[in-house]
């Protein structure tokens, strides 16, 4: 892969590739748009088979966040940050830190949290050595696990299609396949089972499925592949992106897409159209997960959960509007969620020419 031309394809501003060889680390950092703030967006860690994995998906998930702070209506940018290695047996102190000593060399370009492969735990071994991270444990003055939250937005996101499509925003009775019940999908089987819905749900990891028929009854399991086959109105995918392809959407009976997993199209315009084709409902998943994102932004400012889960309801109405949108001018829902957050990337970029002054007055860790 040539970086330029990477750089170039979807206009990133900056790469940063970190290597420590005492640590074992290998990291890279993808700044994609700095217009409305700092870019903020997790750090990822997988044993991806290669640089060039590792590098196309650091870049379509800053892009992600771009459009996902957007959206939200939020004063930050989009970045991301993956390590490459195994999660289950490369994770030390050491090299956490050493992550954030160069997360801490950007001077507030970047501003990094936790994802897939990475934990509250180790983002308060980043802060040892940076301001610039969130999500960070409840004692260190952070919010602690942004999922909760999360959640809590994919909860509203799917009402808000529900209402769109049918004309309620009621599950009771309504078939939901949860792929994935690891955080953000545990934490969304809390809002989604008081609802009267039936819930078919899986998982890869039977530790996941042992903690859901501890904590709940009534949900039925299926094989990780076959839950592409399951009848039902919503297909909530929660796991890792890609899913929604080629070779999946034959399969799908839903009538709506609506999960937190990011970039869960394979390819974006081609998958999106074809879903239009079938009459499958899309929510865009950066702007139906970004309750995570809203989350650690509060952490910014004075954190209180219960303005960040009030901030996150707000999620039923940005789908909402962007659903009118698509269906008025005729477009694909994820045309219509890119207009909504290039727009405003558009028109707040236009007020930067105008000088504001520097403020000498320091206000923590808030961001202006």
């Amino acid at each position: 892969m040539n970086v330029f031309d990477a750089l170039a394809k979807r206009e990133h501003e900056q790469i940063i590739f970190c290597n420590d060889k005492g640590s074992g680390l290998k990291a890279i950092i993808a700044i994609h748009n700095t217009t409305l703030g700092p870019a903020l967006g997790g750090c990822r860690m997988l044993p991806y088979e290669s640089e060039e994995d590792a590098l196309r998906d650091v870049l379509r998930l800053s892009r992600g966040m771009t459009y996902k702070s957007a959206a939200a209506g939020l004063n930050l940018g989009g970045g991301k940050a993956v390590i490459i290695g195994d999660p289950k047996t490369m994770k030390t102190e050491e090299l956490f830190r050493v992550f954030g000593r160069f997360v801490q060399s950007l001077g507030g370009r970047y501003i990094t949290a936790e994802d897939v492969g990475t934990t509250v735990q180790d983002m308060a071994w980043v802060w040892q050595e940076t301001d610039y991270v969130t999500g960070i444990n409840h004692s260190l003055g952070g919010s602690g696990d942004p999922s909760p939250v999360t959640a809590y937005g994919v909860f509203e996101g799917i009402k808000a299609a529900l209402d769109f499509k049918l004309g309620t925003d009621s599950l009771k009775g309504h078939t939901i396949a949860v792929q994935g019940i690891g955080q953000v999908g545990f934490h969304l089987l809390h809002h989604l089972v008081p609802t009267g819905a039936k819930i078919v749900a899986t998982d890869i990891n039977p530790d996941s499925i042992t903690r859901v028929n501890q904590e709940f009854s009534g949900i039925e399991f299926v094989d990780p592949d076959k839950i592409y086959d399951v009848p039902c109105t919503v297909f909530v995918p929660c796991a890792l992106g890609g899913i929604v392809n080629d070779d999946t959407i034959p399969r799908l009976q839903c009538q709506i897409i609506a999960g937190s997993a990011n970039n869960v199209l394979a390819q974006e315009d081609k998958h999106s159209a074809e879903l239009e084709k079938r009459d499958i409902l899309y929510v865009p998943d950066f702007v139906i997960s970004s309750g995570g994102l809203i989350n650690v932004a509060n952490e910014l400012i004075n954190y209180e959960r219960s303005h960040a889960m009030e901030q996150a309801s707000g999620i039923f109405n940005i789908i909402t509007r962007l659903l009118h949108i698509a269906q008025e001018d005729k477009i694909t829902t994820l045309e219509a969620a890119k207009t909504l957050a290039e727009h405003r990337i558009h028109d707040i970029g236009r007020t930067k020419h105008i000088y504001r002054g520097t403020s000498i007055i320091k206000r923590g860790r808030g961001i202006r």
